[in-house]
């Protein structure tokens, strides 16, 4: 006695015959995929927030010492203490009789102890939470990459000659501040930093392009390569693991069984 076949729907060709453990390694697998298409297709945008958050920041920790939630302005100190040194000798004040100190005059207007990272008060302004040198590096780094996204493709990597180049008043200004050899001033760790900055980025930003136009090449011709059927729901026996595109049309009967795809990543 035969039985009448019951047919069962199946959205994806990919998960039919499948193991749970199989399925969810699929579907994981998909996840993976439209995470890195998606980074791979918007990874400068990604990279200009992540700087221009390490820009804003620390310039909005003053302004909110100044306006009375020194809660909030002392969690971005602490949120960017561990990246910069923070000395008040070497970073920009804001709100404050003058954008600049140097440690003779802080000792002169609060005393011949001054902490480390001391942040000022509403006399003298609050410091930003990013020294001189690294906040002219990071805007640096933002404005090249604001830039970046018209000569996408086209600017060829920094050579390494012109790097090391580029990288030499850093190192200069900040070992002779290190060796005692000499005072840097707010002008040199500004040029220096923005100096690095731009270096860092012309260096990295076209070897980035160029990987990330790969990852969605790939991915492009992996999405081609894989089989569709005629139509978008697949019909599959219970009784005999046969599927059809349409049900006038007759299925070879496979060995083997349904054929998983190959994953993208």
């Amino acid at each position: 006695m035969t039985h009448a076949p019951t047919t069962v729907l199946s959205t994806d060709p990919r998960e039919e015959g499948l193991e749970p453990q199989s399925l969810w390694a699929v579907r994981i697998t998909a996840i993976l995929n439209r995470l890195v298409h998606a980074f791979a297709k918007h990874w400068l945008f990604a990279t200009n927030a992540l700087v221009a958050a390490s820009v804003g920041l620390p310039v909005l920790a003053p302004a909110l010492m100044a306006r009375g939630h020194e809660r909030a302005g002392r969690a971005i100190y602490t949120l960017f203490g561990p990246f910069c040194h923070q000395l008040p000798e070497r970073s920009f004040f804001l709100f404050g009789r003058q954008p600049v100190y140097s440690l003779q005059e802080l000792e002169q207007l609060i005393g011949p102890e001054v902490p480390l990272r001391y942040i000022g008060n509403p006399a003298l302004g609050f410091k930003m939470a990013l020294c001189q040198r690294d906040m002219a590096l990071y805007l640096a780094m933002l404005v090249f990459g604001l830039a970046f996204r018209l000569i996408r493709g086209r600017l060829r990597p920094l050579p390494l000659r012109l790097f090391v180049l580029l990288a030499v008043p850093i190192t200069l200004d900040g070992l002779g501040q290190l060796l005692a050899l000499w005072e840097s001033t707010w002008w040199s760790r500004v040029l220096s930093g923005a100096l690095f900055g731009v270096a860092c980025a012309w260096l990295v930003y076209p070897y980035i392009e160029s990987g990330m136009r790969d990852v969605l090449r790939v991915i492009r011709q992996d999405q081609h390569a894989m089989p569709h059927s005629d139509s978008g729901v697949r019909m599959k026996t219970a009784s005999s693991g046969e599927s059809c595109s349409a049900p006038a049309t007759p299925c070879p009967r496979s060995a083997t069984g349904p054929q998983r795809q190959k994953p993208l990543i």
